[in-house]
């Protein structure tokens, strides 16, 4: 009876049986596709990281920093060998013996009890973890796990083992958005690596096995601990002595943490608009840019350039700039604490007449970070502002004109267009300079008319107005009638024309270097003539007249020259002035952003009193 049930079981196995055998068989092929896969396919590139970037004032000091991540790779050379050691003997003895993965460390990691502190040997090499940390996810599959294994032998195969080291010591997770050994020095004890003690680094070295539990911020006992447990085990494999372990679990760990630099996002988020129009320039984006024909190739063009800034920048990059840190800061408090009407706004760029490098940039009363910029992103019309460089500069350069060349000021009407002046005043012959100091507005319009709209506007060329094109052509624009106008910082950096009748596009970025210290990018203009030396000059002294005698009446007189023109639109809209004296120039906007009538400002002089304070040296 026995036998018959047991030939009847046999029976009934057979097919559970094939069925396994079946399966045994497929997984295996699967195996070996994903291997053959794996080996075929497989790239182990540096996977992309977004590294820090810095901003560095005209004194080299670090004003700013854009990082989501805080790293600072090293070269394995700068990291000491008793850290390499506390990594290896806590988590991969056979490091340099194993060929990626170890088949008995497997075995015993699932023999231990994953809750133990007790330091044991995990199951996963080094290699292991750099893969997870580079290609893979942390899911805990099954797939995953074979998938690591493989991977952990294809970059045996790819890489030295001092490379996969360096890997490893830079991309292992410190907590608090660290990464990396050198990063963590600089974070959380503002030091770089080889400046730290074995103490500070054994400290460090403590955090990685469990950043949430190890967080020395948040568990500083925890991570002192585990500290100590390093040391000790460092001793009993004789890396160091039980009296250096001992000496070093008693010294004090002190933290530094480091403080994300964050000042003057005002200049700094200019600097990064400028960045890209320096990256465009120098790599052609900028041009392919204007010769796109359509607005969708436009486009594309423009979506390219912002692709390769974010490229450029997520590789850390340190941003040499021109900025004068306490005079930022003291025009910064100066333009807000004049702005007490609720919603009033300014916008103003300050530049340096010696190298024509913009030193302080005004964008707005409490402005934050990526806040609408009014000093560069502000185009309103110019008014008056732009007499000087549309108007009398070209006059100056059609003829022999000076100062007192007679003005025609009555009033005029060109077709439908006429002109009235501020408070609605008739004058007759006038002096180049009367008309000026007073800003006449039917002289600049005849003025204007004279030198002819095309050769008035051509004059403007070099100073590449972004906003201005053929539509303004029109006589309004002698006004600063334009259909959408200029920023500050444009009409601060066309009037550094007349410092000496030589332009050279302002800039606030001196250079660009990465992450070792050579240059990637910098300006390379050259200046070119705009105005004759004569033409500057008269403007000079025009503009100097306007402050001791005209419009500009209010603004201090405290160096050995002074020079400014105003400018007002319609309903008193805008406020403007821009000028210079012996160390700067600039331009200040004074309004509303959603336009309105500011006269009793404009009475009370407000535009002439945030001159005088951007003029302070």
């Amino acid at each position: 009876m026995k036998r018959i049930i047991g030939f009847m079981l046999i029976i009934l196995m057979i097919p559970l049986l094939f069925g396994i055998q079946q399966s045994i068989a497929k997984e295996w092929g699967e195996t070996q596709s994903l291997k053959n896969s794996v080996k075929e396919s497989i790239e182990l590139s540096d996977p992309p990281v977004n590294m820090p970037i810095s901003f560095t004032d005209r004194n080299g000091r670090i004003f700013a920093e854009e990082y989501v991540e805080w790293r600072n790779p090293l070269p394995l050379d700068a990291i000491p060998d008793f850290v390499r050691q506390l990594f290896l003997i806590s988590e991969d003895k056979g490091f340099f013996d194993h060929r990626g993965y170890d088949v008995a460390a497997i075995f015993r990691a699932f023999a231990v009890n994953a809750a133990s502190d007790e330091m044991q040997q995990g199951g996963s090499t080094i290699t292991q973890q750099v893969v997870r940390m580079r290609f893979l996810t942390t899911e805990k599959t099954y797939e995953r796990k074979f998938r690591e294994l493989l991977y952990a032998a294809e970059l045996e195969n790819q890489s030295s083992k001092d490379e996969i080291l360096e890997m490893y010591l830079n991309e292992m997770f410190f907590g608090n958005q660290v990464y990396g050994i050198g990063a963590a020095a600089t974070y959380y004890f503002s030091r770089p690596l080889g400046e730290l003690s074995e103490a500070e680094l054994a400290f460090l070295a403590a955090i990685p096995n469990n950043p949430s539990k190890y967080d020395p911020l948040r568990h500083f006992e925890l991570t002192k601990k585990r500290q100590e447990l390093l040391l000790s085990v460092l001793a009993k494999n004789s890396v160091i002595t039980e009296e250096d372990a001992q000496s070093w679990m008693q010294e004090t760990i002190t933290l530094n943490v480091k403080e994300k630099a964050n000042e003057f996002a005002m200049y700094s988020s200019y600097v990064l608009a400028e960045l890209e129009e320096l990256i465009g320039t120098t790599e052609g984006f900028s041009e392919s840019i204007k010769k796109a024909d359509t607005p969708e190739k436009k486009q594309l063009e423009v979506e390219a350039l912002k692709r390769r800034t974010a490229e450029v920048i997520s590789k850390g990059i340190q941003i040499e700039t021109a900025l004068d840190s306490q005079k930022q800061k003291h025009d910064e408090a100066v333009v807000s604490s004049l702005l007490t009407k609720k919603d009033l706004q300014a916008g103003a760029v300050v530049i340096d007449n010696a190298t024509r490098e913009i030193v302080s940039i005004y964008g707005g009363k409490g402005y934050r970070k990526a806040d609408f910029n009014r000093a560069y992103q502000a185009i309103r019309q110019p008014g008056s502002a732009i007499k000087p460089l549309l108007v009398y500069a070209p006059f100056l350069e059609s003829g022999p004109y000076k100062e007192s060349t007679p003005i025609d000021s009555s009033n005029l009407c060109i077709g439908s267009y006429c002109p009235t002046n501020i408070g609605g005043y008739t004058y007759g012959m006038t002096t180049l300079s009367e008309a000026f100091r007073h800003s006449h507005n039917t002289a600049a319009v005849r003025t204007f008319r004279k030198v002819g709209i095309e050769n008035a506007f051509a004059y403007l060329n070099p100073f590449k107005f972004k906003y201005v094109t053929e539509e303004d052509h029109t006589y309004p624009a002698a006004l600063g009638g334009f259909h959408k106008g200029v920023s500050p910082l444009e009409l601060a950096s066309a009037y550094t024309s007349f410092i000496d009748g030589t332009y050279e596009l302002p800039h606030a970025i001196r250079a660009v270097k990465d992450r070792e210290g050579n240059v990637i990018y910098a300006w390379q203009e050259k200046a070119v003539t705009a105005w004759s030396p004569s033409t500057a000059s008269t403007i000079r002294n025009l503009m100097k007249d306007v402050v001791l005698n005209g419009t500009g009446r209010g603004i201090a007189y405290t160096t050995t020259y002074t020079g400014a023109k105003t400018g007002t639109t319609d309903h008193y809209k805008d406020l403007w002035v821009a000028g210079m004296n012996d160390k700067y120039t600039t331009a200040v906007w004074i309004g509303y952003d959603k336009p309105a009538s500011i006269q009793q400002l404009s009475n009370q002089k407000i535009h002439l009193k945030t001159f005088n304070g951007l003029m302070r040296d």
